[in-house]
């Protein structure tokens, strides 16, 4: 067999059992589930086993798959640290990398900061997708996430990549019609917009002033998944939120939206995220700093606006 159909067959092989899906697997890869069936069947036969039990429903590896499957993903990564070496005395890294991260966030700053990634780093495939839960990385094989917020994992590697923190605000509209709170406490009278955070339970407000540490359980009429929603109903005056500067701070600086019980943040600092097995890999290590560079870069320029006055009003900027 062609090696290098050999190592597709074993990709094709692991997707499949990753997703439990044909179908599943077709979609990931980007080829039709008459192509992954086939290259199965090739596979099963080259290897003298069934890879595979299936139903109409679902498909389940069978015990010599598993077995296969354990060999298979350490050929893999092999092949693939191979090629980081190789592309590491070059420092042109090559090859796919997965990575994820959330809604808004992946959307509005991640996307842009690797549609630049690839300008740089022609060599490397991305496949970039976002989720509005905390996925394991590892099993469902991504490479990288890009990630808000500090609760993580010890069995995976992070690199921070720049400083942030949520904060508290609601629009002057909302304000006016409903008060400003002056406590922490008083957060349980005012309509909260609550987010469906990846890495926070969901109502619950952790906050920080200096050493002082609060919950709060907060509650309202309106919540959602999906963090620019919540940033538009809290423009709209629907409520108060709390949301990271990097989202909350440009509708600040122009007054859509005003901070609140300022003396409060949480911290959620942005971090590039990626397994333990992933620590040697150049392709790792070069994205890692490209993102380190291309966030500095970032809120240095969005300084450098804050700092100019605006009008007669002298309003600055937000950082992010």
């Amino acid at each position: 067999m062609n090696n290098d159909l050999a190592n597709e067959d074993l990709r094709v092989f692991v997707m499949v059992a990753r997703k439990a899906s044909f179908a599943g697997a077709a979609e990931e890869l980007g080829m039709s589930p008459a192509y992954i069936s086939k290259r199965i069947g090739i596979l099963e036969s080259v290897l003298g086993v069934r890879l595979f039990h299936r139903t109409t429903r679902r498909v389940v590896v069978s015990e010599d798959g598993e077995r296969v499957y354990a060999r298979a993903q350490t050929i893999l990564e092999n092949i693939d640290h191979l090629y980081d070496e190789v592309s590491a005395t070059r420092r042109m890294p090559r090859g796919q990398l997965r990575i994820c991260s959330s809604f808004g966030f992946g959307r509005n700053v991640v996307a842009p900061a690797i549609a630049q990634l690839i300008e740089v780093y022609p060599s490397l495939q991305v496949r970039f997708e976002v989720f509005d839960r905390l996925i394991d990385i590892a099993s469902d094989g991504f490479d990288m996430d890009i990630r808000v917020g500090d609760d993580i994992a010890p069995h995976l590697i992070a690199k921070r990549l720049a400083s942030n923190y949520r904060i508290l605000c609601a629009s002057p509209r909302y304000l006016a019609r409903r008060g400003t709170p002056k406590t922490l406490h008083e957060l349980s009278n005012h309509d909260c917009l609550v987010i469906k955070e990846r890495d926070h339970p969901f109502g619950v407000w952790k906050l920080r002033s200096g050493a002082d540490e609060q919950t709060v359980k907060v509650t309202g009429p309106l919540s959602s998944n999906h963090g620019e929603i919540v940033v538009r109903w809290a423009v709209e005056g629907a409520g108060i939120m709390l949301r990271s500067m990097w989202d909350a701070g440009r509708h600040i600086e122009c007054g859509e939206l005003v901070r609140i019980l300022p003396e409060y943040q949480q911290e959620a600092n942005i971090w590039a995220v990626y397994p333990q097995r992933l620590t040697g890999s150049a392709k790792i290590r070069v994205c890692v700093e490209f993102f380190q560079k291309y966030f500095a870069e970032r809120q240095q320029a969005t300084s450098a606006a804050g700092a100019k006055p605006r009008g007669t009003s002298g309003r600055r900027r937000a950082s992010t």
